[in-house]
């Protein structure tokens, strides 16, 4: 309930202040977010299989976003930026649609 509670909040706070993102960290947002929802998908995952560990999750969730955004950093750097932002979106994307797919799984029994 406190997550939710807390995501309800930062919802309504992102609306009501309506934060400017520098322009410097504009690459590496959508790349950010995409890993973060591998971490929290992939945590629901782990809660409904009953093997979640609160540790593993703000390690996974805090090292997704590291890395995939030294990924990015690192193809900017080499110019070749929007492929590893390509690569990085796919690979987590196909991470996310196979803890999606375990889910419907679980939830639905088929």
């Amino acid at each position: 309930m406190i997550a939710v509670l807390g995501l309800v909040i930062g919802v309504v706070l992102g609306l009501v202040v309506q934060p400017e993102v520098p322009d410097a960290v504009v690459p590496y947002l959508p790349i950010a977010v995409v890993a973060a929802l591998d971490a929290v998908f992939g945590g629901l995952r782990a809660m409904l299989d009953g093997i979640f560990d609160d540790k593993v999750f703000v390690v996974s969730f805090l090292s997704n976003v590291v890395v995939a955004a030294l990924i990015v950093f690192l193809g900017d750097q080499l110019g070749v930026g929007s492929q590893l932002s390509t690569g990085v979106v796919v690979v987590l994307g196909i991470r996310i649609f196979s803890n999606a797919a375990a889910i419907r799984r679980h939830v639905f029994r088929a």
